[in-house]
């Protein structure tokens, strides 16, 4: 799992380490809601719905902004504009801890979002300094940023208990500001911005770079990560309200607890990125659209009574979703999830090199408007519908429509590359036989003498 078989050019771990960091600390303002936001639901009297749109409305923001700042790091570099996204975030979580309203909180959110769209400008950035063999690994050591959810659901709680959630947006704020001058400084520009600049050589054209996304695979793409990442972003900001409402615990205990699963979830996205680049991304998405299908189908299952009746008379009994059992099947799912985001983004160095700005902008922005879109379905789901595990019936309908989509693309594109494979038997044991074979003539048995 090790980058070091491969030399990558001269400051690349720096700027992997020190990227990774800043990611981490972005990720935690970006997902800051989960926490802060229950307190803020109390405060303000806020319905299922209004609380999802509020802790989406960072994620909507990043998501959005993530095409455009793809394409400002290929052509501007990731150090300056990493640096610009974090001041600006970092400024929008100060004004959140002064709002006091739910307009206002909505409009510091949007801000607050930015932080979120870093991540494109990091994918653009650190593949810049590895090879093509080792690029996987690299992004999924990029990716694993994530854990700065993990930072947020374990220690917002303690620091709101002690200082209130205006103080958590506020040291939250500072920590991004300082993790965005520490990564300027201590990084260097990337090798093929260096090289553009020593040449004088000019960017390419702005249509030039969007191109790639008329592509329906790049599209494809995107429903992998809606769900992969989406939907992990989605179960970190739900988690905490889920837990407490299902299970009545309090606010700090549901915090850990969902910590737990967006931990695993993203330090695992390293081992992705390493197993995506020794057995290949398909295989691992595969693998991850296949455990998780089975892993929201068994979530979905609401707590259930039953009467039977019986030889002696009626038979009550209660099927439930214990909270250890609960917690078991959710961080097996976020495992899985971890290595599918790995596996999307082994796929785009490898299908668009020369786009990865652009392609990964796009990409990411799908995955994060899962990430917006889906805490507010959940909301609406449970205000309609009044079932807890609502939200993963959709996620379970949303992974079987990609495990679907991605399984017939496949084959119809290893048909096209190998133009005998629709023409072989359905059944290996029929390979000899031929489609229509002649009819046989059998004489007519004669009857017995």
């Amino acid at each position: 799992m090790s980058l070091a078989s491969t030399p990558a050019p001269r400051g690349g771990r720096t700027a992997l380490t020190l990227s990774t960091v800043a990611f981490m600390g972005a990720f935690a303002v970006w997902t800051i809601f989960s926490i802060i936001g229950i307190k803020i639901k109390r405060d303000l009297g806020l319905t299922d719905a209004q609380f999802g749109l509020l802790a989406g409305t960072p994620i909507l923001t990043g998501s959005l902004a993530r095409v455009f700042l793809g394409v400002l790091a290929d052509r501007f570099g990731g150090r300056i504009v990493n640096l610009l996204v974090m001041l600006l975030a970092a400024a929008s979580t100060v004004a959140l801890s002064y709002a006091r309203s739910y307009p206002a909180m909505l409009l510091a959110a949007l801000g607050l979002g930015l932080a979120g769209g870093s991540f494109a400008a990091g994918v653009a950035y650190v593949s810049k300094f590895f090879p093509k063999e080792k690029q996987g690994a690299a992004l999924g050591v990029y990716g694993a940023g994530n854990v700065g959810a993990a930072v947020t659901n374990f220690g917002a709680p303690f620091v709101m208990a002690a200082v209130g959630w205006e103080s958590v947006a506020r040291i939250w704020a500072g920590a991004l500001v300082v993790l965005a001058l520490v990564f300027f400084f201590g990084a260097k520009d990337e090798p093929e911005l260096a090289k553009r600049r020593a040449l004088k050589q000019k960017s390419p054209p702005i249509w030039a770079q969007f191109a790639p996304l008329r592509k329906l695979q790049v599209w494809r793409f995107s429903l992998y990560y809606f769900f992969s990442f989406g939907a992990f972003v989605a179960l970190s900001l739900w988690l905490p309200r889920y837990l407490v409402g299902v299970y009545q615990l309090d606010l700090k205990t549901a915090g850990m607890l969902a910590a737990a699963f967006s931990l695993p979830a993203a330090a695992f996205r390293i081992f992705g990125g390493w197993l995506s680049d020794r057995i290949g991304a398909r295989r691992v998405m595969y693998a991850s659209f296949a455990v998780a299908v089975i892993a929201t189908f068994l979530l979905s299952y609401p707590a259930t009574s039953y009467v039977v009746d019986g030889i002696k008379g009626p038979i009550a009994f209660r099927i439930v979703t214990g909270l250890p059992v609960f917690m078991a099947i959710l961080v097996t799912l976020g495992f899985f999830m971890s290595l599918g985001m790995a596996a999307v983004f082994k796929h785009i160095p490898v299908y668009y090199p020369a786009d990865i700005g652009a392609v990964g902008g796009l990409v990411g922005m799908i995955g994060g408007l899962g990430g917006f879109a889906l805490p507010i379905a959940f909301g609406a789901m449970n205000d309609f519908a009044h079932v807890w595990t609502s939200c993963f019936m959709l996620l379970f309908a949303l992974v079987g429509t990609a495990l679907i989509w991605m399984h017939l693309a496949i084959g119809r594109m290893e048909r096209a590359r190998v133009p005998g494979l629709k023409d072989l038997p359905e059944l290996p044991e029929m390979a000899g036989m031929r489609a229509n074979p002649e009819p046989t003539h059998v004489a007519p048995l004669r009857a017995a003498e």
